[in-house]
């Protein structure tokens, strides 16, 4: 049987780990698919950047179109990120009948429905395992393994970046700007780190994560995103103290009415295992009515860990290539004339519970309007503290702890109460999520 011939577009740090994953595993990979393949072409932008010994061995070039357009290649593989360029040029692969892999989260949770929906036309396959938790093979875990189960909730930190800035914000009492600067001189942020730090880059991925989870459309624009930015150290070390851990989260629930899509700073129990997840790894554990919580845990990025990903898509193109289209896993893992118009709901109609600090002038009567604000709102307190105060202050910190309650409640409370002569400063307002 004829190998399978490769083309790779992009040859950064993806594309690099793709190349060596590929070639230093052929034989063991050729074992597992049941076919030969081969890297026969790379389109780059920088052609000189690729090594020699590679460029004495296959083509190498920057006419990035022109290898979408060679009849030789059966798999195109894009790495080159972006959204503009790169959509073109899987829809071209896909139009030249040609199956793609990707690792562009961005493109797919912005253009997945129109890319799908041309693949499936085509009998294309796109996979893209990479594109969401790096190494970790969550996609395949959830549109496989998990097939036999009515997803409740997804909650993933997926994104590194996010989680070693908090971790370092946690461990050494360091501000954000500070440890931003470490994050950067290491590599784990980009010198524009704005779509990780703002939640962009986490809202794209859960995005994947819900379209397969609940079999809806692909809907970035209804994803709630709000970054770690605005974090102060001081309310991650109160949540510490409290038994909790301060993670960026991508969360998706099906509610009784819709679908909740939120990526935002949450706290999470420390007995959770999701809290033990530092640095720069990834996890995401699924809550499905049969199985249970299962966890998925490894690292988000890396030329190699991410390589893996995208080698095993490459297998399991090979594997299906000459199967009937019909046979195939759905690329949402639903059938695409079954997906769901379920509704995605408003963050003020989310549910969760909450971490509340609010410095308020040390008066009796402060507590007693503040707690019959929330009750009148219908907001439990669960829990709540007082830091002590210097001797020379007039005010103090208290942190309330709530049961789960309704967003937009909660912003009515939170504005009634910001109100109040008695508050010196901006209430602090935090998510928190016991996953019961």
């Amino acid at each position: 049987m004829n190998s399978v011939k490769i083309g790779i577009l992009g040859f950064g740090v993806v594309g690099s780990g793709t190349w060596e994953v590929l070639t230093r595993n052929a034989q063991e990979i050729a074992r597992r698919a049941g076919r030969h393949m081969e890297i026969v072409r790379i389109a780059t932008r920088t052609p000189s950047k690729v090594p020699s010994h590679i460029r004495d061995t296959i083509k190498v070039d920057n006419d990035l179109h022109a290898l979408v357009n060679d009849p030789e290649i059966d798999i195109v593989v894009e790495l080159i990120g972006g959204t503009d360029l790169a959509k073109t040029l899987i829809l071209q692969a896909i139009q030249n009948h040609k199956h793609v892999v990707t690792a562009n989260k961005a493109l797919l949770a912005m253009h997945g429905k129109e890319i799908f929906t041309l693949a499936s036309q085509n009998n294309i396959m796109v996979n893209f395992e990479a594109a969401v938790a790096g190494g970790i093979p969550i996609i395949k875990a959830m549109r496989e393994g998990l097939s036999a189960n009515r997803i409740q909730w997804v909650a993933g930190i997926i994104n590194g970046t996010t989680n070693f800035i908090l971790s370092q914000m946690r461990e050494h009492k360091l501000p954000f700007q500070e440890v931003l600067k470490q994050a950067q001189a290491l590599g784990y942020a980009e010198a524009d780190p704005t779509f990780d730090i703002e939640g962009v880059d986490a809202a794209h991925k859960l995005t994947l994560l819900a379209a397969i989870a609940f079999g809806i459309n692909i809907q970035f624009d209804k994803v709630y995103i709000e970054g770690i930015t605005q974090l102060e150290t001081h309310d991650v070390a109160y949540a510490a103290r409290l038994g909790y851990r301060t993670k960026l989260l991508g969360i998706a629930k099906r509610q009784d009415k819709g679908i909740e899509l939120r990526v935002h700073p949450t706290l999470v129990p420390e007995r959770k295992l999701l809290a033990s997840v530092e640095q720069v790894m990834n996890a995401v554990v699924v809550k499905g009515d049969a199985v249970g919580e299962t966890l998925y845990y490894g690292p988000g990025a890396g030329a190699e860990p991410t390589a893996s990903a995208v080698v095993a898509d490459i297998v399991d193109v090979t594997r299906m290539m000459t199967a009937d289209a019909d046979n195939r896993v759905p690329h949402l893992a639903f059938q695409p004339e079954a997906l769901a118009d379920y509704p995605i709901l408003d963050m003020s109609d989310t549910i969760s519970a909450y971490y509340l600090r609010m410095q308020v002038v040390d008066q009796p009567g402060v507590l007693a309007d503040i707690t019959r604000i929330l009750a009148q709102r219908h907001i439990s307190i669960d829990s709540m503290v007082q830091e002590p105060k210097e001797a020379s202050q007039s005010s103090a910190n208290i942190i309330f702890l709530t049961h789960e309650a309704r967003e937009g409640d909660v912003d009515e409370a939170l504005a009634q109460i910001q109100n109040l002569p008695y508050l010196q400063s901006k209430i602090v307002r935090l998510r928190l999520e016991n996953f019961q």
